[in-house]
């Protein structure tokens, strides 16, 4: 290859690097839909169970059920979404890459937290043990059913990764700052009650994807023009 041909192939390379980015240029941000979508899911379901919890009532069933009924929507978004992108950008490819692995994982913790203390019980039972506790006011024994510790306080650590991440590789002020508040949060809920640890992930909620998110809708809409 002579170096004519050699500086051809470059700037030919370079060309349509430049036109794969032009054509990309709408995709290197998301529309901040799915982003709003969990913030309000997460900011309700935190507030409300802050709520019953301090004034002591029941709405009669569990607010977090919400998560999973805002999965149908997050599919569909996803799916649109798709259609509408044209080309990924490497930078996206990676980003989708992060939330994707990090929904798997909040699923993963979510079957951790439920499955574990029932399990262990079980082992407890074959070998003929059982746990107790006892109330040193009273002096009363009674069964104590196993539970994982703070789990507020591990689900506020695994939402702060992947908006802490989009933040730094997108160079998005607004996640940065969102998943820093999130490892706020977690410090502060080590040393809260579990009343308490529910507006921590009411705020993470919102701190974390609401506004960002709702910055990300308005620029998404006034790049279309809308």
């Amino acid at each position: 290859m002579t170096d004519n041909e050699k500086n051809m192939s470059e700037q030919e390379s370079l060309q349509l690097i430049a036109d794969m980015i032009q054509k990309a240029k709408g995709s290197f941000h998301d529309s901040g839909t799915s982003a709003i979508l969990w913030g309000s899911v997460i900011g309700l379901a935190g507030l409300i169970s802050f709520v019953q919890s301090y004034f002591k009532f029941s709405i009669g069933f569990d607010i977090w059920w919400l998560i999973f009924a805002a999965i149908i929507p997050q599919v569909i978004i996803s799916i649109n979404e798709t259609r509408q992108r044209k080309v990924t950008g490497h930078d996206t490819t990676m980003v989708n890459a992060i939330w994707t692995v990090y929904g798997i994982s909040v699923f993963a913790l979510l079957f951790y937290v439920n499955v574990v203390p029932g399990v262990s019980d079980a082992f407890f039972a074959n070998e003929g043990k059982e746990l107790t506790i006892k109330n040193l006011q009273t002096g009363t024994v009674e069964n104590f059913k196993l539970f994982i510790p703070g789990q507020v306080s591990l689900y506020l650590i695994l939402f702060a990764i992947p908006t802490l991440a989009t933040g730094i590789g997108r160079k998005f002020k607004p996640m940065l700052l969102g998943g820093i508040a999130c490892y706020i949060f977690f410090v502060v809920s080590c040393y809260t009650a579990i009343t308490w640890d529910t507006l921590l992930m009411s705020l993470a909620g919102i701190f974390n994807w609401l506004i960002p998110g709702l910055i990300l809708r308005n620029r998404y809409l006034k790049g279309k023009g809308c």
